[in-house]
């Protein structure tokens, strides 16, 4: 079901071209050295997240600046030395009140649209496309539910397929072969998920031997696998391009090299994209169209 890419295997990346589905795709969901914020949003689950955490930003700054200030003025007007004879009241009521109701307006207020969002995310809509992952040590293995294929999903260097963890001239050509640059290095998988661009794609997660989690930061969905259980995310990419995800829960001594690929296309690539798949991971031979007189 797998066809390694081992280092002395590159003509085996070539072998497996057809189902690339690659074709100049631009690298969207990368991260960035240095960068603090967001991938790009490329699904609506992702604008909402990101729509709410600087939203929640905004009011936590504040209320910091409010509490600095407010240590600040203390400090200043009521140090010992402005105030040699300290007060003899134990209570203030109307502080009292106003520091358990403002708190509970601030988080209703965050719950009114931060539930929303959790309703949005995990209420699953119908499924264009099913896939199901399932996180080994240390490798992702995917089906496509409804198509009759499955096939495994690891790391273009990674010592299952022959290399050693570390960016050599080898792995640097099998990365080259497979349509990637050194930049995707520990990002870049041998086989890739494939998907179709503004279809709802439904994730059915689980884990064959301990925890694992299935994510891909521009989408804005995580979810762990667990062995035993079968959970779900969705998402619908708007974007063409190709998207990097890693393994996000610790899980072993090659936890760090366990990444997920995603690659968006057109529907048109989609279906060319199956027929090879088909072929390469099902064996089943291809649909020869012939035209006719």
């Amino acid at each position: 079901m797998k066809k390694f890419l081992s280092i002395s295997g590159v003509l085996g990346a070539f072998g497996a071209a057809p189902a690339w589905a690659q074709d100049g795709l631009e690298v969207i969901g990368r991260p960035i050295d240095a960068g603090i914020g967001f991938q790009p949003a490329a699904t609506e689950v992702a604008r909402r997240l990101q729509w709410l955490d600087g939203m929640i930003l905004v009011i936590i700054t504040l209320i910091t600046l409010f509490v600095v200030a407010l240590l600040a003025w203390v400090v200043i007007r009521y140090n010992a030395k402005r105030n040699p004879e300290p007060a003899s009241f134990t209570h203030h009521t109307p502080i009292e009140i106003a520091w358990t109701v403002i708190p509970i307006v601030i988080l209703v207020f965050i719950g009114a649209f931060s539930l929303p969002t959790l309703f949005h995310q995990q209420e699953i809509p119908e499924a264009d496309v099913t896939i199901k992952a399932t996180g080994y040590q240390w490798f992702w293995g995917y089906e496509y539910v409804d198509e009759g294929f499955a096939f495994d999903s690891y790391m273009i260097g990674a010592p299952a397929t022959g290399g050693n963890n570390a960016l050599t001239p080898e792995t640097e050509e099998a990365l080259v072969a497979a349509g990637y640059s050194r930049e995707d290095f520990l990002l870049a998988t041998d086989n890739a998920v494939v998907i179709p661009v503004n279809k709802t794609v439904v994730i059915q997660v689980t884990g064959a031997d301990v925890i694992h989690a299935w994510t891909i930061p521009a989408f804005g969905v995580k979810q762990d696998a667990v062995p035993g259980r079968l959970a779900e995310l969705w998402f619908e990419a708007e974007k063409e391009g190709i998207y990097f995800g890693q393994c996000s829960e610790l899980c072993g001594i090659a936890h760090a090299y366990m990444p997920i690929t995603v690659k968006v296309v057109s529907e048109e690539a989609y279906a060319e994209w199956l027929a090879g798949a088909r072929e390469e991971f099902a064996g089943t031979p291809r649909t020869l169209q012939v035209a006719s007189n």
